[in-house]
């Protein structure tokens, strides 16, 4: 900072108070130290700023999941499930114009203790918490902490932490909506775990509307958001209710998985069989036939959240604050 210093014809102070950005110092002098900065290599010492700022400029992604008994899978599916992908990305392109490094914490129940001693620890600035099941105890843990926090989905109980979520329940009306128009009236649901208020959602708003349109009872069979499930659960229905002609997926890796079913069984899609899933991911267009979807913008979610964090972080006491985004239906070939 010295040489910077010297080779911009200044202070040390107002040096620092370039690089931290003080809006006080003049253009023409924020200009020649800035030159001055690229011309010697200078680069800011972060454990050294991180002592004055009592920030760390990095923020955790907590992926927080049920218990498991095979704790490979668990991270298997965090790393191939296309959901997680894009919530990397989406924050991730939030936080980094802002120099914010994303640091992503798998969790299940078992190793909360560690997570929670990380984050007291003052390792972040902040927590993203990717939160599904009813029973989880984190969200409550983490508030508790008083660590600025947003959860990816609304909470399951009473916590006053921000959030940002989709209206699950007006998406599987699309799904529901569409298969009807399409002239479907063997109606059938492969749904998401229903411990998980996301897939509760799901069945209920697709179960609902169709219980208006004069469809009182709909078969379902409980998926887990795996391509396995959805070929699985696929085979159970088809067992229980060969006479199908509309199908609504509670995910798209669960829909690639019943499409393969279908496929293997002779029955074509969508002429035997309509079929629609939900997120508009990755999977969706790896299905043949392309599959319809209902597309929850997960990305742009994702960097919401993102900015919710950064504006409870810059303003410590900040009112949490509640995101909806609205879905949307992709029309493709499956239906």
């Amino acid at each position: 900072m010295d040489q910077v210093a010297e080779a911009a014809g200044v202070s040390r102070a107002t040096v620092s108070r370039v690089i931290n950005g003080a809006p006080s110092v003049d253009s023409k002098i924020r200009e020649m130290v800035q030159r001055a900065i690229a011309e010697t290599g200078y680069v800011p010492n972060v454990a050294a700023r991180s002592l004055v700022t009592r920030r760390s400029n990095s923020v955790a992604l907590v992926i927080s999941e049920p218990d498991r008994p095979d704790n490979h899978s668990f991270l298997n599916r965090i790393f191939t499930d296309p959901y997680f992908g894009r919530i990397t990305a989406g924050a991730t392109s939030a936080l980094r114009p802002h120099d914010i490094h994303l640091v992503v914490i798998p969790t299940d129940s078992t190793d909360h203790h560690q997570v929670v001693r990380y984050l007291r620890q003052g390792h972040v600035d902040g927590v993203l918490l990717i939160s599904s099941h009813e029973q989880d105890t984190l969200p409550r843990q983490v508030h508790d902490l008083g660590i600025p926090a947003v959860v990816s989905a609304r909470p399951t109980s009473p916590i006053a932490v921000s959030y940002v979520d989709v209206d699950q329940r007006l998406g599987a009306r699309l799904a529901a909506e569409h298969l009807l128009n399409r002239g479907c009236r063997a109606l059938a649901t492969i749904s998401g775990p229903l411990d998980i208020p996301s897939g509760l959602d799901r069945l209920d708003g697709y179960r609902s509307f169709l219980a208006t349109r004069g469809f009182p009872t709909v078969p379902s069979i409980e998926g887990d958001f795996t391509r396995a499930g959805g070929e699985a659960a696929a085979r159970q229905l088809l067992t229980d209710f060969p006479d199908i002609d509309g199908l609504f997926v509670a995910n798209d890796l669960m829909a690639e998985g019943a499409l393969r079913v279908f496929q293997d069984l002779g029955r074509r899609v969508p002429d035997d069989i309509a079929v629609v899933g939900f997120d508009d991911s990755s999977a969706a267009l790896d299905c043949r036939p392309l599959l319809t979807t209902v597309r929850q913008p997960v990305e742009e979610m994702a960097a919401e959240m993102a900015e919710v964090l950064m504006a409870h972080i810059a303003t410590p006491g900040r009112l949490p604050r509640s995101v909806t985004f609205q879905p949307s239906l992709v029309i493709r070939d499956s239906a």
